[in-house]
């Protein structure tokens, strides 16, 4: 159940979701063709266990048993959106190296269309090597150059996004700030998405935060949302304080903050004559919390998703809160079913 809180007012209200109208909801998952744009990233595991320190340094040596490489940052998105019985479209940039090779083979296994991941020879594929012993992270190591694109690259993009936004129920921008995402993309992509009345979600990096205006809903972390601001969030008060100035600056329709193991907190500008603005506290839902990696491309892929079938925001963002709670109790990284997804959403409302 979730409570929802006038700006200026401290009642709150039941929100519920009937079974029918989850019913619905999670059946236009299906019909869900979304784009990604960002900065598509290899993650690599090796894992094995430790016996013994090093004699060279004091360092645990772990002897490999098993080495993976899955989907990261974008590419995790759009698994997440496949996961998710919906139709994602990436767009991103790889370097000119073996693991571009790897990084498009993934794609192509699941089914998912290269034709708008570029090549970038002035760097390397982005790659994140996790170390993980006895389901512990031991020590990662990243593989990455972060310069901005080149113009010639930022058009290929852009024309792509001309090409296909037409079909396209919703758009995810997934920012980690390797390069792709910039301000004359961005500008370019919102600009697209307002015209055609298309729902915009954004993951963002603190470093071009403020050039986010006008998305649909942008979903950072507690700690991102308080650093933008240069304000801790440490309680209610705070937490109210800068959720209202971000949405302010932004002119957003609305701001989804994580809060870790506090939950979620929905601000939402515009939602009716009555209550122009909104803000919805969302408890977590997590049993247990083994590893957070990938846990914000799972509550973009699942809000989007379910906004693209036709849920309202909150709706969506309760789902988005079960979505994040099923993931972080996996280790690496991990998605959630659709069919998981609607059988534990249905134990909740």
């Amino acid at each position: 159940m979730l409570k929802t809180k006038d700006k200026n007012t401290a009642n709150q209200v039941p929100i519920k979701i009937s079974k029918p109208r989850l019913d619905r909801l999670f059946s236009g998952f299906d019909k869900c063709r979304i784009m990604v744009v960002g900065d598509i990233m290899l993650d690599r595991y090796l894992w094995g266990a430790v016996s013994r320190i090093s004699p060279e340094a004091p360092v645990p040596v772990v002897e490999i048993s098993k080495e993976e490489c899955l989907l990261g940052g974008a590419a995790n998105v759009a698994n997440n959106i496949a996961a998710l019985g919906g139709q994602p479209l990436l767009l991103g940039i790889t370097g000119k190296d073996s693991f571009a090779s790897v990084l498009k083979k993934e794609l192509t296994v699941r089914n998912f269309s290269i034709n708008g991941v570029f090549t970038d020879s002035s760097r390397p594929t982005t790659v994140k090597t996790r170390i993980i012993a006895s389901n512990q992270q031991v020590v990662r190591a990243d593989r990455e150059k972060t310069h901005e694109i080149s113009k010639r690259l930022n058009k290929k993009l852009a024309d792509y996004i001309d090409k296909t936004i037409d079909n396209i129920k919703a758009v995810i921008v997934s920012d980690y700030g390797k390069g792709v995402i910039n301000s004359t993309l961005l500008d370019y992509l919102i600009s697209a998405c307002n015209k055609r009345d298309i729902f915009i979600a954004v993951d963002p990096k603190e470093s071009q935060f403020f050039n986010y205006k006008h998305v649909s809903a942008i979903t950072p972390n507690h700690h991102e949302a308080g650093f933008v601001v240069g304000k801790k969030i440490k309680d209610d008060a705070t937490l109210v304080d800068v959720g209202w100035q971000i949405l302010d600056r932004l002119e957003a329709k609305s701001l989804l903050i994580t809060l870790g193991e506090k939950g979620m907190a929905l601000f939402e500008n515009g939602v009716s004559e009555k209550n122009k603005r909104l803000l919805t506290k969302i408890p977590t839902l997590a049993r247990r919390v083994y590893d957070v990696t990938g846990a914000g491309d799972t509550v973009i892929a699942a809000l989007t998703m379910a906004s693209a079938a036709g849920a309202s925001l909150k709706e969506a963002a309760f789902i988005a809160n079960i979505a994040a709670g099923e993931v972080v109790a996996e280790v690496g990284t991990a998605q959630v079913k659709k069919d998981r997804l609607k059988k534990l959403a249905a134990k909740y409302i």
